[in-house]
């Protein structure tokens, strides 16, 4: 049987993480959340068995309880049971960001015009930044989901050019 090149796993890889990404954006977003919820879990439980397994061994040397352990733990438990609660936050945080991203170019070319001319193109990208964030205010999980479907849409892209060129080069490397 001959081994499956790399190339094409990572080309049909990102094909089918774009799909899902186009597809299901806002159930993506969960299953991130719910993801980096389980990565604070696994960490901590190991700590903590490893503890308490120290502890069982050897009582008379029982070492601090790992507070941080049981703190990931209880932080992982509630990202895997309340994604869509993180996603929001994180939103609104970056539409925050990005409104005082926005105002804070616009301050600064305002200053600038002390000293020089300022076209009022200069303005065109600190108001679009302004707006974006406006925008991820007012529909927090819509601008999580369209940004989803941005990176899969990139995934596919990549998935496609990398088939396309394992395709195209693996013919002539055997040829």
């Amino acid at each position: 049987m001959k081994k499956i090149d790399n190339t094409v796993l990572r080309g049909a890889f990102a094909i089918i993480l774009g799909l899902v990404l186009i597809l299901w954006p806002e159930a993506a977003i969960n299953y991130l959340v719910i993801v980096i919820g389980v990565l604070f879990i696994v960490p901590g439980v190991i700590s903590l068995v490893g503890y308490f397994r120290a502890r069982s061994k050897n009582a008379d040397l029982s070492p601090n309880f790992p507070i941080e352990s049981a703190g990931s733990v209880i932080f992982g438990l509630w990202l895997v049971s309340m994604p869509a609660f993180f996603v929001n936050i994180l939103m609104y945080v970056l539409g925050v960001l990005l409104i005082l991203a926005g105002i804070q170019q616009m301050v600064s070319l305002t200053s600038a015009r002390k000293w020089t001319a300022v076209s009022p193109l200069f303005y065109i990208f600190p108001i679009a930044i302004l707006i974006c964030g406006v925008v991820i205010l007012a529909k927090p999980f819509a601008a999580a989901a369209t940004a989803f479907i941005f990176l899969g849409v990139v995934s596919l892209v990549y998935g496609a050019g990398e088939l396309y060129g394992w395709y195209r080069f693996a013919r002539l490397k055997q040829g």
